[in-house]
């Protein structure tokens, strides 16, 4: 895909997943498609944090003396924070935020919910909007002022043990989450320079768009006890003392749509997971003078038949020629088509065909077609997931020296090499290639390689590359 960011703009307008024309820059419309895309991404995720935390809700506006409290946390937001002033024609005595992001709206209320250890852990979460006001170029679902898919999950615990198990714990629930999208993922510790305001350490996933720069589209936060001392969220241990909780924190945002679409879509348009489709297969019914009753007969009754087994069916009528009906559902990445014509009911046939392969497959139409279908969902899925990761391996590579590392990151690629780890080393890298250390991973290794750039004994294996 030689021009992905062009490519990327018209499909959200021609696929009817977005509109980026409301008349406020980096806020846009979730049209009916789209937002059916982005429920069913939802719903997974759901499924997946239901089984771990409990869902809440929590007010959109902050107090500005809640937000000051936490000023590491609010360091990192301050320039971008939204301020009601005013109710009415009032004169606000205190101004509120707009949520940028939840700690400073949550926590003080796990103060008031938490005494003993009894109480602990909290785990909720919550899909919310949040407000950014970016000063960076705008681009629909990746950098936005308006995030409309902002899904937090907070956690308290009684000892850092247990937040260092619910960090892990977050990671793997992100990666279900993203092997269900079938979007492949890099997942390292953020260097300390970059981690999020306040935590300990963060964990982030991203993903290798087309272009070959990385979008971050899942973190997780390790936040120790820092904003349990700001908000004076302590627990009476077992044995009867009072200390400070333990936190965690992790999110995604619409980025995940985003990367659903780059990750699979193609010069004819999207092509989507069958999870998050909305629509799983479109029949459409090829229709002549000569038969036309009898093919919308069957046409029906197998759409009865896949929808009885929860299959999500699109069934095309509209008066146009089938060419154009193609067209459009190759357009908006329907993962399997089903014709039907006179000539091929009279054959006792059909033909599925797949919009990840373009292979058009020939059905009896004595066959179990609903059994048919749900095979081909199934290999469309792991088909899609393993094309993923398969794209994402040709855009690493790995350099023993990192004197030519902008040209390779400016060819599309992402690098890794052997660090030392050392803060003042990994800055100085950065500002000498102009290019960002992305995270490293967590585990120490055991190699004779040296650091590139300082010559100390290395640590670990990091990645560079150019960022959204």
């Amino acid at each position: 895909m030689e021009n992905f960011s062009g490519w990327f703009h018209d499909i959200l307008e021609n696929a009817d997943i977005t509109d980026s024309r409301y008349p406020i820059k980096g806020m846009s419309v979730w049209r009916p498609y789209g937002f059916q895309i982005r429920r069913a991404t939802l719903n997974i995720f759901r499924d997946l944090m239901d089984k771990e935390h409990d869902e809440t809700l929590f007010p959109l506006l902050i107090p500005e003396a809640e937000l000051a409290k936490e000023g590491i946390h609010v360091k990192g937001f301050e320039d971008e924070v939204y301020w009601v002033t005013h109710g009415g024609q009032t004169e606000l005595n205190e101004k509120l935020a707009i949520r940028p992001t939840s700690e400073t709206a949550m926590y003080p209320m796990f103060a008031l919910w938490v005494r003993s250890h009894i109480d602990l852990p909290i785990k909720q979460y919550q899909v919310v909007n949040t407000f950014r006001y970016e000063t960076k170029h705008t681009r629909p679902l990746i950098r936005v002022r308006e995030i409309t898919t902002f899904a937090e999950a907070h956690t308290v615990h009684s000892s850092t043990e247990e937040a260092a198990e619910q960090v892990e714990t977050g990671i793997e629930l992100y990666k279900k989450f993203f092997d269900g999208l079938g979007i492949a993922y890099l997942i390292s510790k953020r260097p300390v320079w970059d981690k999020f305001p306040g935590a300990e350490y963060t964990m982030a996933f991203d993903t290798i768009m087309p272009d070959g720069k990385t979008l971050q589209i899942g973190t997780v936060h390790n936040l120790g006890q820092t904003f349990a001392h700001t908000f004076e969220i302590t627990f009476e241990n077992k044995e009867g003392n009072h200390e400070y909780a333990y936190q965690t924190c992790y999110g995604i945002s619409d980025r995940v749509i985003a990367a659903a679409i780059a990750a699979h879509g193609d010069e004819k348009g999207l092509q989507l997971p069958p999870e998050i489709s909305p629509k799983q297969i479109t029949i459409i019914p090829i229709i002549f003078k000569d038969g036309g009753e009898e093919v919308m007969t069957k046409c029906n009754e197998i759409k009865d038949a896949l929808e009885s087994k929860g299959i999500r069916v699109q069934m095309d009528t509209r008066d146009i020629r089938p060419g154009k009906k193609f067209f459009d559902w190759e357009l908006k990445g329907t993962p399997l088509r089903f014709e039907l014509g006179p000539r091929d009911l009279n054959n006792n046939v059909a033909i599925i065909g797949r919009r990840d392969t373009g292979e058009k497959i020939e059905v009896s139409l004595d066959d179990n077609i609903t059994q048919k279908v749900s095979d081909l969902l199934a290999e469309v899925e792991e088909s899609m997931k393993a094309n993923s990761w398969a794209k994402q391996e040709e855009k690493i590579v790995t350099l023993d020296s990192l004197d030519n590392v902008s040209d390779i990151v400016d060819e599309g690629k992402v690098v890794k090499f052997y660090w030392c780890g050392d803060e003042e080393c990994g800055k100085a890298i950065e500002e000498e290639t102009g290019v960002d250390i992305l995270g490293i991973n967590e585990e120490d290794i055991e190699t004779d390689k040296v650091c590139p750039h300082c010559g100390k004994p290395v640590k670990h294996l990091a990645l560079m590359a150019k960022t959204y």
